[in-house]
């Protein structure tokens, strides 16, 4: 860290910041210039901030000369990490697909979309089973049941499933359940106390921006995560909140090539939320996949015009077998390729039929 001492800075009030570092166990080295005084802490300055310093009398302003994320930090681990989710690398040459229904609804829907995901070629599948919504009044997910739902239709195509939590007291359900990857969701991004317990776990997370986070903040949280012991952490750009209207979210494809030169960790997208409308996921997937994306997170139902959340941003079953083909083909053209467990085309499912919507 660099303190900046005003011009008219006083001996005493150098010195008064010289014994503060020393105090936190860092050396000091001061740089008197013409104009200004510079006292640098030499050490491990995590244990600094900015805020100790800045109202201290005589100083112009602090700064971290080193990122404030370590475990993360590509500067400390120059190797790409591969995160094994369920058995699934994610990470390394291969991009993955994770594809399935915004929420988990019924036994029938969920059946229907694993049979679609897995014979498209997805190598993970994910459910809402607990869901954030804006409105208290919309459908708030299945809870328990819908685990038992996700976890039941996935297991029969030997599918690893991706789960968002949203409650540090349901973790222990989550692990009961084996569910195979962690989901953080942008509205929980910079939930500590929640960063915290997943951190203690040795489970996959995958850590999803939030709506407005700088680089900086999301992986300060992907820190949060580390610092607690797991660090196999997934980055999830799924679009950030502008001034623009005409679609849901902005898929900030800039933020793929700015992580992978900060951290090692995989980063991921999710197209779905970032356009909020089924017919932008294609463009906004293939973007990513060539923008150096390791994965994908895409919203895949049955029959999207019946679904119960996020109905408009899904892709139908067929929809989704044929983007998974233009992916590859985007993969392969820079050096990588689509992991898929079938390469054959998929016949679309029959749509569910309203009655099984209401028996549910």
């Amino acid at each position: 860290m660099i303190i900046v001492m005003q011009p008219e800075a006083r001996e005493a009030e150098i010195a008064a910041v010289e014994a503060k570092i020393r105090s936190h166990g860092l050396e000091v080295h001061v740089s008197r210039g013409t104009e200004r005084t510079l006292i640098g802490a030499v050490g491990d300055e995590r244990r600094l901030d900015p805020e100790m310093f800045d109202p201290m009398p005589g100083v112009e302003r602090s700064m971290h000369i080193l990122k404030p994320y370590k475990l993360v930090a590509r500067e400390w681990h120059k190797a790409s990490s591969v995160v094994d989710a369920g058995g699934v690398p994610i990470g390394g040459a291969d991009v993955q697909v994770i594809a399935g229904p915004c929420s988990v609804e019924t036994v029938p829907q969920m059946d229907t979309a694993a049979a679609g995901v897995a014979a498209a070629g997805a190598r993970l599948m994910r459910g809402g089973a607990f869901k954030p919504r804006t409105s208290p009044y919309a459908f708030q997910g299945k809870g328990v049941e819908g685990l038992t739902m996700l976890k039941d239709a996935a297991k029969g195509h030997g599918l690893p499933i991706v789960t968002e939590l949203m409650d540090v007291r349901m973790l222990d359900t989550f692990l009961e359940h084996e569910v195979d990857v962690i989901q953080i969701g942008t509205r929980n991004m910079q939930n500590f106390d929640l960063l915290k317990e997943v951190g203690t776990v040795d489970v996959p997370v995958v850590l999803k921006r939030g709506m407005s986070a700088t680089i900086s903040e999301w992986l300060m949280a992907a820190e949060y995560i580390a610092a607690g012991g797991n660090h196999r952490i997934i980055l999830c750009e799924r679009g950030i909140r502008t001034y623009e209207t005409a679609y849901r979210n902005v898929l900030d494809v800039t933020a793929v090539a700015v992580l992978k030169k900060e951290t090692h960790l995989p980063v991921i997208v999710d197209p779905s939320h970032a356009g909020g409308k089924a017919w932008m996921v294609p463009a906004l997937s293939c973007a990513a996949v060539a923008a150096g994306a390791d994965g994908l997170l895409i919203e895949v139902h049955p029959c999207p015009a019946e679904a119960w959340c996020d109905a408009d941003q899904a892709l139908a079953i067929d929809e989704f077998a044929a983007l998974m083909d233009r992916l590859d083909a985007i993969a392969r053209a820079i050096g990588r390729r689509v992991d898929r467990r079938v390469a054959t085309s998929v016949t679309p499912a029959a749509p569910i039929a309203p009655d099984a919507k209401e028996a549910a």
